[in-house]
């Protein structure tokens, strides 16, 4: 057979030759397909579905000797991870579509090998009998952040640091014109970390004590997406991240990946003036039979306020809603509650979102009238402290 007459692409050694006419090979690897999918699913959440660029919808792979670094970003936040190559033939980088690319490894078995090959601008993947054709664009135009110059760093184990923002992550604004507001507020000191989120109707603040090796204070602002990425790549590990600042950016520093993101540029609210510090009246109360009493009265609550009264009074709370439907619910617990008696009303989604961060047996409300703020926190323990606002029902 005349070979030049021969249009098909096949393989020789394992690469993928035209015999037409010999094509140089610009990148060649072997990675297992459980270790790509992985190193996938830590990137491509950060990718937006609707993209003002083509780029953007893409991953930006990069073959070293013996690893495969992946970047996505969306101008705000990059995410970069790595995973370990069985076999490297030829280095390179490339930007493919990611959404295709995670599909593919995700639909092939976990025990299966990808030779991944990038030759005349096109991507070819071929796994057993599975074979798949991608378009590319070129590495050198993928937007990536700039490295940070000069920034104040700091380690912290990955449990301290998710302790922070699962306390507090709820309670973050959502849109809201006070763009400072739609974001969550670090304040490092030389001796502990604090987050802080608020909407203007609750606010969250949590702390926790540790050296840190720092010249001065800071306040950061970390946006709402930036902390819903972050919150998926730590765990409750004691691993240490390192975590870098500028004015402008921060960079966590992960064991196989690393989060870069832009913080938001504004001026956060004095949140140690909504601190209630005159409230006399204190109720302790179950937080698991205040959760079931919250559920179940919620069902007739109104669909547009959400609001529950409480009557607190001789160790007894009430709980009652009613609906524009004039139906009623009402709950009685016993709880330990020796002040005057007192009746305020609050928006219970509030509540739920406290109770279900909050992780000891009994939960401290401390009120003072039915027209203040209250604060919550765990039985004794004021390292997790939550402020909501009353309403009028």
């Amino acid at each position: 057979m005349n070979l030049k007459e021969k249009n098909d692409l096949s393989t020789e050694n394992g690469l993928p030759y035209n015999y037409n006419y010999k094509v140089y090979i610009y990148m060649y690897y072997i990675i297992q397909t459980e270790n790509l999918l992985a190193a996938l699913q830590k990137t491509i959440t950060v990718i937006e579905k609707r993209q003002t660029l083509p780029i953007l919808a893409n991953v930006l792979l990069i073959c070293d000797e013996d690893r495969l670094k992946l970047k996505a970003t969306d101008l705000e936040i990059e995410i970069g991870s790595e995973a370990i190559l069985l076999e490297t033939h030829e280095t390179g980088e490339i930007t493919v579509p990611a959404r295709k690319l995670f599909d593919i490894c995700r639909t092939l078995p976990a025990d299966s090998q990808i030779k991944f090959t990038l030759k005349e601008g096109r991507v070819y993947i071929v796994s057993n009998r599975s074979r798949f054709v991608l378009s590319t664009l070129p590495a050198t135009e993928y937007p990536v952040l700039d490295a940070l110059q000069n920034p104040t760093v700091f380690k912290i184990s990955q449990s301290a640091l998710k302790k922070l923002l699962d306390k507090t992550a709820f309670a973050m604004a959502q849109q809201d014109v006070r763009y400072y507001l739609n974001g969550l507020l670090l304040e490092i000191n030389s001796n502990s970390i604090k987050s802080v989120t608020t909407d203007g109707h609750r606010l969250a603040l949590s702390s926790v004590e540790q050296s840190l090796n720092i010249d001065s204070s800071q306040q950061i602002i970390l946006p709402r997406k930036g902390i819903i990425e972050l919150l998926r790549l730590i765990d409750d590990s004691d691993d240490e991240v390192e975590i870098s600042l500028t004015s402008n950016h921060i960079q966590v520093e992960l064991k196989n990946a690393r989060f870069i993101s832009k913080l938001i540029d504004g001026k956060f609210p004095d949140y140690s003036r909504v601190l209630p510090s005159d409230c006399p009246n204190m109720m302790l109360v179950n937080r698991e039979q205040l959760r079931g009493a919250l559920i179940r009265t919620a069902i007739l609550t109104n669909d547009k306020y959400k609001g529950v009264r409480f009557q607190l009074d001789n160790h007894l709370l009430k709980i009652k809603t009613h609906n524009p439907e004039k139906e009623e619910a009402e709950e009685e617990l016993e709880v330990n509650y020796p002040g005057s008696a007192v009746e305020v009303g609050f928006n219970i989604n509030y509540l739920m979102d406290i109770l279900n961060v909050i992780d000891s047996e009994l939960v401290q409300f401390n009120l003072k009238d039915s027209g203040s703020s209250c604060l919550i926190h765990n039985e004794g323990d004021t390292t997790s402290q939550y402020v909501v606002m009353p309403m009028r029902l």
